[in-house]
């Protein structure tokens, strides 16, 4: 990343569920990475060491994880 920290990872979408936890885990060890299932809901604060994945129905990545 040229000496910036990564804060989203537009490479995992489509990817399976673990697939993406993982190179997210790799690029940012210091980050909670939550699964969420599809038709789940999260809560709302922004917490900048956490990144949600959202799953299709397939528990595949369905939109681009970010930190918040």
């Amino acid at each position: 990343m040229s000496g910036s920290t990564k804060t989203s990872w537009p490479e995992v979408v489509g990817l399976p569920a673990e697939a993406a936890k993982q190179k997210i885990l790799a690029d940012r060890p210091d980050l909670r990475v939550v699964l969420v299932p599809f038709g789940s809901s999260v809560i709302t604060d922004v917490n900048p060491k956490r990144v949600f994945v959202f799953l299709d129905q397939a528990r595949n990545v369905a939109r681009i994880p970010k930190i918040g």
